[in-house]
């Protein structure tokens, strides 16, 4: 993919992943998960939007080795910026989702001199997971850091921020363990990090997503930052804020709706929703200052 160039690395990579994934039993999720959240869409037009989901899928991949070659450009292959006047001129935690090619928000964060660090699930073959890793930080500057998922990693990240650096986090995946926010008019089990570290480092908590133009080619958009709620009550300020971010999320994925992954079991079962008791579950991810 190296050798055959951004664009028809992109192209190629975009094609097959259509081909192979239209015929994968996971589309049955996405057609459920389509067919709940906007009722309106009409058979065809769940699968189209599910042939792009799976196009958006392949090209990501395709694009992972060129991450490092892609810069902001006025055409061509690389990437374009709406909203830079909503970067905060310090500290920020930058929120997104898997929508667009996600895999471009660091190295643009990089690109642009932000010490922004993010999250990352290591897959389990620990060769995948090698080459993935090299990929991603190929394309990352000095500043900017990886880290892995859990109390390790959200150990790292408290020490980064509290050193002067942003995050940048994706929020739109289930969590077990997370908080019950609004999603498409159902509860969604969402991490509450984001929202817990903007209220302990007093920090803007800012949108940006990374829309596809092309093979190869994208433009970041970044959104003015949610007002940040500071009510006396945590659990109610970190609930309000991962319903924003929710919404904000909820947004993206109506205006382009084949940008997203619609593949996971983002809600529960019936059977499994959450009651309103859920909300409470945050404080186990990231604990209250010590002093």
């Amino acid at each position: 993919m190296r050798r055959l160039g951004p664009v028809r690395s992109s192209n190629l990579a975009g094609f097959v992943s259509r081909i192979v994934g239209m015929r994968l039993p996971v589309c049955r999720v996405a057609d459920e998960n389509l067919r709940a959240a906007m009722p309106g869409m009409t058979a065809a037009e769940r699968k189209r939007v599910i042939g792009g989901v799976w196009e958006t899928i392949g090209r990501n991949v395709g694009e992972l080795p060129h991450l490092a070659v892609l810069h902001e450009t006025a055409e061509g292959p690389g990437w374009e910026m709406v909203g830079r006047e909503n970067i905060p001129s310090g500290q920020a935690i930058f929120f997104s989702a898997h929508f667009g090619n996600w895999e471009m928000v660091l190295p643009i964060a990089s690109q642009l001199g932000m010490a922004v660090s993010g999250f990352y699930r290591r897959p389990s073959n620990p060769v995948v997971d090698e080459v993935i890793r090299s990929q991603r930080m190929a394309a990352l500057g000095a500043g900017v850091a990886m880290f892995p998922k859990g109390a390790k990693g959200a150990r790292q990240a408290l020490a980064h921020l509290a050193a002067g650096g942003s995050l940048g986090l994706l929020v739109d995946q289930k969590m077990n363990d997370g908080i019950a926010a609004p999603f498409f008019g159902r509860p969604a089990m969402t991490a509450p990090a984001a929202a817990q570290f903007a209220l302990r480092f007093d920090l803007p908590l800012v949108p940006i997503r990374v829309q596809r133009l092309g093979p190869a080619r994208v433009r970041m958009i970044c959104e003015p930052a949610l007002a940040v709620p500071r009510t006396g009550d945590r659990q109610a300020d970190i609930l309000a804020l991962t319903t924003a971010m929710n919404a904000t999320v909820e947004r993206w994925v109506r205006g382009e709706p084949g940008a997203w992954l619609w593949l996971h079991k983002r809600w529960p079962k019936p059977a499994e929703a959450p009651d309103a008791a859920a909300a409470s579950v945050s404080s186990r991810l990231l604990p209250e200052h010590s002093d």
